[in-house]
């Protein structure tokens, strides 16, 4: 067979990744914070681009976040089936320039969300390979106690209440390792009981460093001294006496620990080895206060009222004057092109900013009205909620609302949350009803083995796995043995051949 060259045509279809999509798709998944930094990039870069100040004779701002920046929901017929008020074109009555304003940008025709750029081009997921620092950024960035706390969190297996008590623990948590935040502070913002905040708090504590949750220095100690197993009742006496260690009183000490001077010395070596400040060991970011996207807050008609931070939006405009006189003085192609390419960069960014603003409003929008009765009757009512619910109601893709929801917050009457805080996992309902959320299956089949020790099953006593599976399809929940035992184990409760051993033994 001869071997030859030869000229061939081929006519394909392949996805590129423009420049600017990848623009689009970074500022959708920034941060305020690190989207101001970006604008000032690009003011920097661009001579065509300038900052639309606020007149100084503009009338007083009213009691309005964000002016007409807004949703608005209404009761129809119930609260926890909130609708969108019906606008024209579906939108917020507002032109693409009350976002990020400029002469070219508002000759352009007001453009779907999502409509021009497809967000979702990037691939799935959070698009993490888009992101400025890299692989390399997220390889050396060091790991702070925030982090490794909410990676055990991933793990623990709780109902949709406890882990939204459970964030709200985290983050009160200072770089030491102490627990800022009051329980009864905390049960009041997420509308549940202070026994809830106690019982996930217990098992916070159980986190790695050892001690870290603790609200003072004692309980710091011995939690340390409880997993060493060495928290006997010298050594608690020892715990609630610090003061006069600290004094060297120790007369009084062996007093009230009923030790010897040698018993004394020991557990005092024991206490300088623990570590007071459990959470010292990890890196620390840098402290930034966070500032919410989007703001919620009820209408006075039985609804709630959706605005935008109009505080975070970059507020841009294309210098058409300016470009009028550099583009008559161009001279060469080179200069000409310069001019070209600051000017259409400018009214993509002006573009790309309007459609971020529009983006982050719809997909809050339709978690609010999702998570309604979380707002009004508190965390007890957290519905299951994944990305492909938002991004079917809104029509939008997965990976958009994804971007869309990481570093995102959201002010509510119970406090600030990040848009992810809202997204709980479901179980599909036996009857074709409502899903139920993973954790509250769990927390059920923890009360029904609950209910063993009180005798409330009669003769039938413990309860197998196959009974539990009955009990539960009973009440609408359609869930596979395995299943049970799968999240039975992840409880940490005995199979029932276990339990029915420890009743006998208890009795």
């Amino acid at each position: 067979m001869a071997l030859g060259a030869r000229l061939e045509f081929r006519q394909g279809q392949s996805l590129v990744i423009t420049p600017q999509l990848q623009q689009a798709i970074k500022l959708l998944q920034l941060s305020n914070l690190e989207l101001e930094v970006f604008v000032e990039q690009e003011l920097e870069k661009n001579p065509l681009l300038a900052r639309d100040e606020p007149q100084a004779e503009a009338a007083e701002p009213s009691d309005d976040v964000s002016g007409d920046d807004t949703y608005s929901m209404t009761d129809t017929p119930g609260r926890a089936e909130a609708e969108l008020d019906a606008r024209p074109d579906d939108v917020h009555d507002c032109a693409p320039g009350d976002y990020a304003t400029g002469d070219a940008a508002a000759s352009q025709p007001a453009a779907d969300v999502g409509g021009t750029v497809d967000w979702s081009k990037a691939g799935n997921g959070g698009g993490g390979d888009m992101d400025s620092d890299g692989l390399e950024g997220v390889l050396t960035r060091e790991v702070t106690l925030t982090d490794h706390l909410t990676e055990q969190l991933q793990v623990l297996r709780l109902t949709p209440a406890e882990r939204a008590v459970a964030v709200i623990l985290i983050d009160g948590v200072d770089e030491g390792g102490y627990l800022r935040l009051e329980t009864v502070e905390v049960a009041g913002r997420l509308g549940c009981s202070e026994a809830l905040v106690e019982a996930v708090l217990k098992q916070l504590q159980g986190f790695d460093p050892v001690g870290v949750f603790a609200r003072d220095v004692r309980e710091c100690l011995m939690l340390q001294l409880a997993d060493r197993d060495r928290l006997d009742p010298a050594m608690q006496a020892l715990l609630d006496h610090l003061d006069l260690l600290a004094k060297r009183d120790f007369a009084a000490l062996r007093r009230v620990c009923g030790v010897d001077d040698e018993d004394l010395r020991d557990m005092a070596a024991e206490l300088r080895g623990l570590t007071p400040r459990p959470g010292a060991a990890f890196g620390s970011a840098p402290v930034q206060s966070v500032v919410p996207d989007v703001f919620v807050r009820e209408d006075g008609y039985g609804g709630w009222r959706i605005d935008l931070n109009s505080d975070t939006l970059p507020r841009l405009l294309v210098d058409q004057r300016y470009h009028t006189q550099v583009a008559r003085a161009s001279r060469t192609e080179a200069e000409k092109a310069f001019v070209s390419d600051c000017f259409a960069s400018a009214n993509w960014l002006v573009k790309s900013l309007d459609q971020r603003a529009r983006t982050i409003l719809k997909v809050s929008s339709e978690i609010v009205r999702q998570q309604d009765a979380f707002l009004a009757f508190g965390v007890e009512h957290l519905r299951p909620l994944n990305l492909k619910t938002v991004a079917d109601a809104i029509g939008m893709h997965e990976s958009t609302v994804s971007r869309v929801t990481s570093n995102k917050y959201i002010s509510t009457p119970r406090g600030l949350f990040e848009l992810k805080f809202f997204f709980t996992s479901s179980i599909a309902s036996s009857d074709g009803g409502e899903a139920h959320s993973a954790e509250s299956v769990r927390h059920k089949i923890k009360q029904l083995i609950d209910g063993e020790a009180d005798g409330r099953y009669g003769d039938e006593g413990v309860l197998s796995d196959d009974r539990i599976v009955e009990i539960l399809k009973a009440s609408g929940i359609e869930i596979a043995r395995r299943t049970v035992a799968k999240y039975r184990e992840a409880l940490r409760i005995p199979s029932s051949v276990e339990r029915k051993r420890q009743m006998r033994l208890a009795s």
